[in-house]
């Protein structure tokens, strides 16, 4: 990984740019963000002004304390992640490294999933993203174009007559292709013609040098095993860089007998959940998992067979295994995965995110307007508050026998009320219940995420 100020300059003026195009629908409910490209939007949204409760959910993993801080400007983008309301996060894991992240360098803790700083309280918590059984189910019975009926069919003529195993995975160095690939080659030259790959690769920037090299390597890696395990009539490895819609990949997956998904590092991977979904229950594949995708925390060993994806031996051995488990085996395991696929899809993770973001919002009660210094609102509503407060003062020195004078103030009052109402609905009650200083690893005494910082 490399980067440089002009590189973080660029990304900033992009969120920038992003987030004024936002204030045009800046009167929308909430604002719900997607993934690292975005972390500091939500900052930006409320620089702008806009304070209706911010969501961010990340899809990709969030790395450990020792590892982040490899991140140029690190501290910032944590910094600007807690702008948001709520922080959603795949895996349990992810959000323990972004709470030992926020331990390390801001000394600040949670309580009950909440952190709370000078600027309010985030909230973290886990949303495993799901799929859409029922839409998969669907994809299963569609009607292929004729074109794309040709490749499936082609592909499946070359495994026919012998147990094959999928892998459909971008082009990418975190997918581990490389060393499924070595495992493929342990596997056949312990069991010759036991088993065949289909590998769809679909490229991933192309044009930067290092997947550049990535490609040739894997393709250089696949030549040799084929050259190595094949026979003129059998190459062990299928490879394609082709695309496929998700019909076409339904019925791949359905065919294959083990299902390989070992990334080195995944926020989720939802090729595991679509491959399990998309199996005949009455005889089911097997997937094989590497441990360091998200899915191994909704699929635990007694469903998938979990693997250490940077160890081909382990790779090898679990294909070995699925291939040779018997059917009620294999059932049992299926229909354990596909339970939890039906009980938390697509549907239920957003509904579940937008849920929680939404009690963001509260509703500042009549009666509670005179708290509002103490923080139930921000510095870009008190002019309205303030508007509001000097009508009510002035209402309150006329004298009541002057009725008229007393009606047309009163005017005045509900005028200014009528203003500041609708901004009461706010993305959180602002406690500003701030951590206190803290002893930073380094010994250094430092008071972090405070106004005066910036």
């Amino acid at each position: 990984m490399s980067g440089s100020e002009d590189d973080f300059g660029s990304y900033r003026r992009i969120n920038d740019f992003i987030a004024r195009a936002a204030f045009d629908v800046r009167d929308r409910d909430i604002f719900w963000v997607h993934d690292y490209h975005l972390l500091p939007l939500g900052a930006d949204l409320h620089r702008l002004g806009i304070e209706r409760p911010t969501g961010f959910f990340l899809h990709t993993p969030w790395p450990t304390p020792d590892m982040i801080e490899h991140v140029p400007n690190h501290h910032e983008l944590m910094k600007s992640m807690l702008e948001y309301d709520l922080l959603g996060f795949q895996t349990n894991r992810d959000l323990n490294n972004f709470l030992a992240c926020l331990r390390t360098y801001f000394g600040l803790e949670s309580k009950d999933g909440v952190v709370t700083t000078e600027r309010g309280q985030t909230r973290l918590q886990k949303f495993p993203i799901g799929i859409d059984p029922k839409q998969f189910a669907e994809y299963l019975a569609a009607e292929l174009a004729p074109a794309e009926q040709e490749k499936i069919s082609s592909l499946l003529q070359d495994v026919e007559g012998a147990k094959f195993a999928i892998g459909v995975d971008r082009l990418d160095y975190t997918k581990g292709i490389d060393k499924r690939i070595e495992a493929f080659s342990q596997l056949l030259a312990a069991e010759p013609g036991s088993i065949s790959l289909l590998q769809i690769a679909p490229s991933s920037r192309a044009d930067v040098d290092e997947y550049q090299k990535y490609k040739e390597d894997v393709e250089n890696a696949i030549n040799h095993v084929n050259a190595e395990h094949g026979t003129d009539e059998w190459r062990p490895i299928q490879y394609t860089n082709d695309s496929f819609s998700q019909a076409a990949l339904a019925r791949l997956y359905r065919a294959a007998h083990v299902g390989v998904v070992t990334p080195l590092r995944d926020g989720m991977n939802l090729v595991a959940k679509e491959y399990v979904a998309a199996q005949d229950p009455k005889d089911p594949g097997v997937l094989v998992l590497s441990k360091f995708a998200g899915a191994a925390e909704d699929f635990n060993a007694d469903e998938a067979l979990l693997v250490d994806p940077n160890h081909p031996e382990e790779i090898a051995e679990a294909i070995l295994k699925a291939t040779n488990m018997p059917l009620e085996e294999r059932v049992k395991r299926w229909r354990s995965m596909m339970d939890k696929i039906e009980s938390y899809t697509i549907h239920d993770w957003s509904a579940h995110y937008l849920g929680e973001l939404d009690k963001s919002s509260i509703t500042v009660p009549a009666d509670q307007f005179h708290i509002l210094g103490r923080g139930w609102t921000n510095e870009a509503h008190m002019p309205l508050y303030q508007s509001y407060a000097a009508a009510l003062t002035a209402y309150n020195e006329i004298d009541p026998a002057d009725a008229a004078l007393k009606e047309a103030a009163y005017g005045a009052v509900k005028s200014a009320f009528d203003a500041l109402a609708p901004p009461l609905k706010h993305t959180q009650d602002r406690l500003w219940d701030l951590p206190v200083a803290t002893a930073s690893r380094d010994g250094h005494r430092r008071q972090e995420l405070r106004g005066r910082e910036d």
